[in-house]
């Protein structure tokens, strides 16, 4: 009886070793793989993707492979809940996502009320995080930070000038475009257009006329890559000089590809390169191999991997609601952004934004490179 009992437990012992060895963790990355925002779904699901294989070489989390799967939500606030959805029945824990403010602000409720957690590397509307959810983090900044900074460049640079104001009416664009706006006015500037388009629209020839007729010196773009590329193409093709200055939506050398070269000299404001952060070197070189740049969100995709894991493997615990509460803590994570830590909100409690502008580099390419100093004019 006693070797009968030594097997039983040697059996047992055996089987639970076989289901911690096949347990998996199950993530889903969100955001826009088809559509005119393409280029940022690629982003998000490269850089996750790179983050998993990297973690999943070197051991999973607490033992655990990681899954992934990606949800296409067509920068569609709609598509991204029926995402979310999909998410939460297949047995989805941790999202990457979304891109758009407009579409991680509903879909975020569906993770909540899942037991889910979600961290966007590029939603930067205030109310992402502002409504006291314990599962919504974001790895960038907020639009009333780069809104600020925005707007206090334009006081500091173009006092006396005129400024025009054009957003998207999305969530994001006219967020960002309303806090620059506010900036400004601390600084007792005020806009003298203050106009909104509709997404997917070609043709701006009205919208460019009416920029014409105000004489902006400086025309400030609330919105993504796609339209404003184009607004400034058309605004080069009937003669108003005037630069475009955005936010990080435009962050995509495909803004150059629409505009053309009248691009040279648009304005933005992102935070520091990732690229050029000594602890992303091996994660940019991996990427860099795969002829894809590591532009923009992408790294900021890698990262929330990262904090995940470590999140994890501090709260010993793949639980979400664990997981959140020590990215909650004030917990410093070691990440390809550098160091991070969050607030009780969910925001990163250490991230600056810097100026650009979008020039020719040593190759010849237009793409954006950052001020030196905030100072744009030294840089052109």
């Amino acid at each position: 009886m006693k070797n009968v009992k030594t097997l039983g437990i040697a059996l047992g012992l055996a089987i639970a070793m076989t289901g911690a060895a096949s347990a998996q963790i199950k993530m889903g990355v969100a955001g826009p793989v088809t559509g005119p925002n393409a280029a940022f779904g690629a982003q998000l699901k490269n850089g996750a993707e790179q983050a998993i294989k990297d973690i999943n070489a070197a051991g999973g989390i607490l033992g655990q492979q990681i899954t992934v799967q990606v949800g296409d939500d067509v920068s569609d606030p709609k598509q991204g809940v029926s995402v979310a959805n999909k998410f939460a029945g297949d047995g989805v824990k941790f999202v990457i996502g979304h891109f758009n403010s407009g579409v991680t602000i509903p879909a975020s409720e569906v993770y909540q009320e899942n037991g889910m957690l979600m961290v966007s590397p590029s939603a930067t509307n205030p109310q992402v995080t502002e409504r006291k959810m314990w599962n919504t983090f974001r790895t960038c900044g907020r639009d009333d930070q780069q809104g600020a900074v925005a707007g206090q460049y334009i006081v500091k640079n173009m006092k006396g000038k005129k400024i025009a104001v054009i957003h998207d009416k999305t969530t994001y664009g006219k967020g960002l475009a309303d806090e620059t706006v506010k900036a400004m006015g601390k600084g007792s500037m005020k806009a003298v257009l203050y106009e909104g388009i509709n997404v997917g629209e070609k043709d701006y020839s009205a919208l460019v006329s009416k920029i014409k007729s105000s004489g902006a010196d400086l025309v400030y773009w609330g919105g993504l890559h796609t339209e404003g590329g184009l607004i400034i193409r058309q605004m080069r093709d009937q003669g108003v000089k005037a630069p475009l200055m955005g936010g990080d939506g435009i962050t995509t050398d495909e803004l150059a590809s629409i505009a053309g070269p009248g691009v040279e000299g648009t304005l933005m404001t992102y935070g520091p390169d990732a690229r050029n952060n000594p602890a992303a070197k091996d994660a940019v070189g991996k990427f860099r191999d795969a002829k894809f740049e590591p532009e923009a969100y992408t790294l900021y995709s890698y990262a929330i991997v990262q904090i995940i894991k470590q999140a994890a493997e501090s709260a010993k615990s793949v639980d979400p609601k664990k997981v959140a509460e020590k990215m909650h803590s004030g917990m410093t994570f070691k990440t390809v952004l550098g160091d991070i830590s969050y607030d009780k909100k969910g925001d990163r409690t250490n991230l600056d934004y810097v100026m650009y502008v979008w020039k020719k580099n040593k190759e010849g390419k237009i793409t954006y490179v950052e001020c030196p100093g905030g100072d744009c004019a030294k840089a052109m």
